[in-house]
């Protein structure tokens, strides 16, 4: 699709500061005073965010966890419309745990362990049994194994490892004729024992054997910790105390291949929700030895290590230090390879760009110092912009690599206005801004071809100017352009709903505030891209988190609109069948109320026939029971919303009329106690 970035059809009207339209990031508190002179705004009452943690464990099903930090509030309290972060999230292979809300889906995580062990039964018919026994003496066999690499046997073991993956899974499982089989082949213990599993080993031996000359007894001594560690707490704090993560640690870059693998496959599940395992591994070098380890060109190994990384990730106090020792690496030698490339990823780099891209989204939920050096950082933005249009024109739109890619764009969006760079602040808010506020327009208090309009028309030529016609790094963040992204993104995606939580979340982070780029974006989405109907279409969604981020653009979108009472024909009547139909009723969350009343506020203050509408939809029949609702701290914001709504239509004496046949009266609408 064009953009014609200097057509006249692009044009953008500049937004005065003096309005008293506030930042529509942040909810107002809003008043009603009994005066008929003025439609009364929404009034400041600071801002938070929220950062929403998902847990997307093994295939991507799990947790929703949500966590509200508020700044300081000044004013009167009536609850805020905040800007959104996709926050904290992790694999199997990533640590989950977080002490705060916790919202559970009813969809049981399917881990890894799953397929393998699928994978066993289906190998076990087709395996080739080898026969085996210890021999003894002093000689030494060279045998070659999976991958073209070889083990040395001490002690006379004679054959080949019968372990050919590490995989962060427990894919020991016990098989006919008393063997065991890893991913599919026969194991032999020491000595030539063939035992049920690793019933000749503990966790002292396995230990040990990191240590030994022989790559077999290293190779034997992780998968056991490894198996161990899958889901037992008492067996990482058992390796913790044998000093098991600095030996395994320096077999991250060991010589041989399956050492590797197994060493970071072990450790994959030590650190699983385990704080002091994970400090142990930092505090004994092993992120430098990780990123090391990723310039192998294996994808076992660079499944593992990307599978740390991003356990590793899902703990705040961490994420500042791996943001600095790991984002370059992982953007140079995973993202950007994964992402450009013209074939088809193979399923071992979906994963390694799954386990990234998780890792990146957990770091961009921390902080603005991690925010900004992600933006910052050469070819990361790019690649996730790159990545999301190949997927979505490819027809792959519900993946979980879109899925990160997308929560990390919206977290990077967050605060943008505030966070970029001073230079590009100031291109955007454009060179003659001061010189065109004015004291609060009304709209259509000019005709089209007043002075007044075509002077904003010029101004407004200046538009996209300001920004490069083939955006790069982070400029893509506020480009017109990525409006088209989310809103593909948004018409494509039809199951994956936390990927069209976070596109409709970073279109909100976009046009928030009451900056003049926010104006334009949402004047873009508007006009150029045609959002409303896809909007209006994923609001028939039962999904409150989604209902959240949509509903917050939608107010974005009212806020801005040029014609509001076109916009309130189309509006109006989707918004008020998601308000409750009485106080008993939970759903939506007063977040989402909140929000639909910012909708029909910012409508009814420019357009009579918005509150028409809302009177003829019935919408009072909601919104006076809302108003009336104070059971909770919640419900009392609503309230406060709802009051300001029925307040600025009582405004219209013409639909008084309306009003009273419809069984409402003036104490209905405004509070005459006041």
């Amino acid at each position: 699709m064009g953009y014609g970035y200097q057509t006249s059809q692009s044009t953008m009207r500049s937004v005065s500061r003096a309005q008293r339209d506030f930042d529509i990031m942040s909810m107002r508190s809003m008043q009603v005073n009994n005066s008929p002179a003025q439609i009364q705004p929404w009034v400041d009452d600071g801002e938070g965010s929220m950062i929403s943690d998902h847990y997307a464990g093994g295939d991507g099903y799990g947790y929703s966890q949500v966590r509200t930090v508020s700044s300081n509030a000044g004013g009167s309290a009536m609850g805020t419309m905040r800007r959104t972060l996709s926050g904290t999230l992790a694999s199997r292979s990533g640590d989950w745990q977080e002490e705060d809300q916790l919202y559970v889906n009813n969809v049981k995580p399917r881990g890894p362990a799953v397929r393998t062990l699928s994978r066993l039964n289906q190998n076990a018919s087709r395996q080739n049994r080898m026969s085996m026994g210890s021999v003894s003496g002093s000689s030494t066999i060279q045998q070659k194994m999976g991958g073209g690499n070889y083990v040395q046997c001490s002690n006379g073991s004679y054959g080949s490892l019968p372990i050919t993956r590490a995989m962060s899974t427990m894919s020991l499982k016990s098989m006919t004729k008393g063997m065991d089989t890893f991913d599919g082949q026969e194991h032999i213990s020491v000595g030539g024992k063939i035992n049920d599993g690793f019933s000749d080993i503990d966790m002292h031996s396995a230990v040990e054997y990191l240590v030994a000359s022989d790559p077999a007894l290293q190779v034997l001594g992780a998968a056991y910790i490894q198996h161990e560690c899958y889901n037992s707490t008492d067996a990482k704090n058992q390796a913790h105390s044998l000093k098991a993560i600095p030996r395994l640690v320096k077999l991250f870059n060991y010589p041989n291949q399956e050492v590797q693998r197994y060493a970071t496959g072990a450790m994959r599940n030590l650190i699983y929700d385990n704080m002091q395992n994970k400090t142990a591994l930092i505090e004994e070098s092993g992120i430098p030895q990780l990123i090391e380890a990723l310039r192998e060109p294996d994808d076992e190994l660079r499944k593992n290590v990307t599978g740390i990384l991003w356990n590793l990730s899902s703990k705040d106090n961490l994420k500042d230090k791996l943001a600095s020792e790991t984002m370059s690496e992982l953007t140079e030698r995973v993202l950007v390879p994964l992402s450009q490339s013209d074939n088809q990823q193979s399923a071992s780099e979906s994963e390694i760009f799954y386990n990234t891209t998780g890792c990146l989204r957990n770091l961009s939920s921390v902080n603005e110092k991690v925010r900004q050096q992600m933006r910052e950082c050469r070819g990361l933005v790019d690649s996730l912009v790159s990545y999301i249009q190949r997927s979505v024109e490819t027809g792959k739109a519900e993946d979980k690599g879109v899925e990160n890619a997308v929560c990390t764009l919206r977290n990077l969006s967050f605060q943008l206005y505030t966070e970029i760079p001073p230079s590009a602040s100031m291109r955007l808010e454009g060179p003659s801004r001061r010189q065109d506020e004015g004291p609060g327009d009304v709209i259509g208090c000019f005709t089209p071809q007043s002075k007044k309009t075509k002077k904003k028309q010029v101004n407004d030529q200046l538009t996209f100017s300001e920004v490069a016609k083939d955006p790069k790094g982070m400029e893509w963040l506020w480009h017109p352009q990525i409006v088209s992204v989310y809103n593909r993104v948004l018409q494509r995606c039809e199951i994956n709903s936390s990927t069209r939580e976070a596109a409709a979340g970073a279109l909100q982070n976009i046009t928030a505030g009451d900056k003049r780029w926010a104006a334009v974006l949402s004047r873009v989405a508007m006009e150029q891209e045609r959002i409303l109907p896809t909007i209006l279409d994923n609001l028939r969604t039962n999904n409150d988190q989604e209902l959240r981020s949509l509903t917050g653009f939608l107010r974005n979108l009212s806020r801005y609109a040029r014609n509001k009472d076109d916009m309130a024909t189309k509006v109006v009547k989707n918004v008020l069948v998601k308000l409750p139909s009485d106080s008993s009723q939970t759903e939506p969350s007063s977040d989402v109320i909140i929000n639909i009343c910012g909708v029909l506020n910012n409508l009814v203050m420019g357009s009579s026939v918005a509150a028409r509408d809302i009177a003829f939809f019935d919408g009072l029949q909601k919104l006076v029971p809302i108003k009336n609702n104070r059971n909770s701290a919640s419900r009392e914001k609503a309230a406060k919303a709802a009051m300001t709504v029925l307040g600025n239509m009582y405004h219209y004496n013409k639909l008084h009329r309306d009003y009273k046949l419809k069984g409402f009266r003036k104490e209905d609408f405004i509070d005459t106690s006041i």
